[in-house]
C-alpha cells in the first residue's frame, strides 16, 4: 500500500479540494483531514488529561515547582539535543508510516505510567523518565505531524488546516484539564494516565483509514551527507524564516512556561488544589480556542501580526504575575491564551508557507526545536526563580523577555525590510505606521 509519501504518489485532485478555500472550517472538507482532525481530538485530550495529571503528581511527591520544571525540562530537552535529526528523518521518509509508529509509541508511553501509578509503585523518577522518552518519541513525530498537513490538504488550505489544528488542540485542552481534575479527585492519577494511552488508538486507525490516493504528491528527499547543515543554510539565509523562528524561541522558552506559572499560583498565591489548576488551564484554553478559530478566519499571515501578538502577550503576562486576586488573574487567562495562541500560528503558518516543500521537515523542525526544545532551559530557570523569589516574578520575567524579543524582532524586520516608522498626526490619516525609507525621503 502506497503512504502517499514517495514518488508513487498520486497529486490529490484539485478541483475537489483546491477551489473549497472559504469558510473558518474549509479544511474539513477533506476526509483525510477529517479523519485525522478526529483522532488528533481524541488523543489530544488524552494528552491534555496527561500533562495535567502529571504536574500535579510530581507537585505533590515533591512539593516543588522546580521539580515541575525538570519534569518539563526531561520531556522537551530530546526536542533540543536531536529536533534537528527529527526533521532529516521526516524529510526521507513517509509521513504517515513515521505518524503510525510515534504515535503507537506515545500510546505505550501513557500506559506504562498507569500501570506505575495504579500499582502504587510510582516514583518521581519514573516520571522523569517517561517524560524523558515521551520527548525522544516528539523529536520525530511533530516535525512528520506538522509537514504531512500540507499532503492531506495542499498550500491552498495549507493556513486554515494549521489553524484548525491549533483550534483542534485547544479544544482538547477544555475537556482534558476538567476531566483530570475529576478523575484525579475521584477515582486518582493511574485512571487519566491510562485513558491517554488508550486514546492513541483513535489516531492510529484515523490514520489506516485514509485514502493514500487522495495525498498530495510529496518530496521524499535521498538519504545524503550534509542535509542537516543544508538546512541550517536554508533557513538562515531567509529573513521570512529565520526571525519568526527567534521569536517563537524566545516566547517557547521563556514565556510559555505555565505547568510552572500555573502550578505555583494555584497552590502558592491563591492557596488551591488540583480543582484550581484544572480551572486555570481550562480559560487559557478557552481563550486559546477564541485565537485559533479567529486565525483560521484570516486569510493570510502577517509579520506584524506575529510581533504585535508577541509584544502583546508579553505585556498580559506581566500584568497578570501582578494580580491581587484570583479573580483578575483568571480573567487575564483568556486574553493570554488568546494572544499566545495568535502569536503561534502567525509564526507557523508563515514559516510552512515560506518554506519549499522538500525542506519543510528540517524547516519545521528546527522551529519546533526552538519552540519547545527551549522550555528545559526556559523551565529550569523559570522554576529556579518562581521557588526562590516567589511565582509572581517567575512569572513576570518571562512576560518581560518575551515582549522585549518581539520588539527586537519587530526593530530587525523593519531594517531587514528597509521600513522606517512614520507618525503622522493629521486628521483621516494612519498615526502610526511602517514605510519605505525612500517614501519618507520623498516626504522629507
Amino acid at each position: 500500500m502506497s503512504t502517499g509519501s514517495g514518488a508513487d504518489s498520486a497529486p490529490a485532485p484539485t478541483s475537489t479540494h483546491e477551489s473549497k478555500t472559504g469558510g473558518t472550517f474549509s479544511s474539513l472538507k477533506i476526509r483525510n483531514y477529517r479523519l485525522f482532525a478526529t483522532g488528533a481530538v481524541i488523543s489530544n485530550t488524552g494528552t491534555w488529561m496527561s500533562r495535567i495529571t502529571q504536574d500535579w503528581l510530581v507537585l505533590s511527591l515533591t512539593g516543588s515547582a522546580a521539580a515541575v520544571g525538570i519534569t518539563t525540562a526531561l520531556q522537551f530537552l530530546p526536542m533540543l539535543l536531536f529536533g534537528l535529526y527529527g526533521g532529516v528523518i521526516a524529510d526521507r521518509l513517509p509521513k504517515r508510516r513515521l505518524l503510525l509508529i510515534s504515535q503507537a509509541a506515545l500510546g505505550l508511553c501513557g500506559i506504562a505510567l498507569a500501570v506505575l501509578t495504579l500499582s502504587g509503585a510510582v516514583e518521581v523518577w519514573h516520571v522523569y523518565l517517561i517524560a524523558f522518552l515521551l520527548g525522544m518519541v516528539t523529536v520525530v513525530d511533530n516535525p512528520a505531524r506538522q509537514s504531512f498537513v500540507s499532503e492531506m490538504v495542499g498550500p491552498a488550505q495549507l493556513r486554515n488546516a494549521v489553524s484548525l489544528n491549533s483550534a483542534n488542540f485547544q479544544s482538547a485542552r477544555l475537556i482534558g484539564p476538567a476531566v483530570a481534575g475529576v478523575l484525579i479527585t475521584t477515582v486518582g492519577s493511574g485512571w487519566a494516565f491510562m485513558f491517554n494511552g488508550l486514546s492513541f488508538i483513535a489516531p492510529l486507525v484515523c490514520l489506516l483509514m485514509m485514502r493514500t490516493s487522495e495525498l498530495h504528491a510529496s518530496v521524499t528527499v535521498k538519504r545524503a551527507k550534509g542535509q542537516l547543515r543544508e538546512g541550517l543554510r536554508y533557513v538562515s539565509g531567509r529573513p521570512e524564516l529565520i526571525w519568526p523562528i527567534v521569536l517563537v524561541g524566545f516566547v517557547g522558552t521563556f514565556g510559555f512556561n505555565f505547568p510552572i506559572f500555573l502550578t505555583a499560583f494555584a497552590d502558592e498565591i491563591f492557596d488551591g488544589g488540583a480543582g484550581m489548576y484544572s480551572f486555570f488551564n481550562i480559560l487559557m484554553a478557552a481563550g486559546s480556542l477564541a485565537g485559533a478559530l479567529l486565525a483560521a478566519r484570516r486569510r493570510s499571515s502577517r509579520l506584524r501580526m506575529l510581533v504585535a501578538a508577541g509584544t502583546l502577550f508579553g505585556a498580559l503576562e506581566i500584568i497578570a504575575s501582578l494580580s491581587p486576586s484570583v479573580w483578575l488573574f483568571s480573567l487575564l487567562l483568556v486574553p493570554i491564551g488568546m494572544i499566545g495562541l495568535t502569536t503561534n500560528i502567525s509564526a507557523n503558518t508563515s514559516v510552512q508557507m515560506a518554506a519549499d516543500p522538500e525542506m519543510r521537515g528540517r524547516v519545521m523542525s528546527l522551529y519546533m526545536m526552538v519552540f519547545v526544545g527551549g522550555t528545559p532551559v526556559g523551565a529550569l530557570i523559570v522554576g529556579w526563580i518562581s521557588d526562590v523569589y516567589g511565582a509572581r516574578t517567575g512569572m513576570a520575567a518571562g512576560g518581560a523577555i518575551s515582549m522585549l524579543a518581539a520588539l527586537g524582532v519587530g526593530f530587525a524586520l523593519t531594517r531587514v525590510g528597509g521600513l522606517r516608522l512614520k507618525v503622522d498626526l493629521r486628521p483621516g490619516r494612519p498615526h502610526v505606521r511602517f514605510v519605505p525609507r525612500e517614501q519618507l525621503a520623498t516626504a522629507a
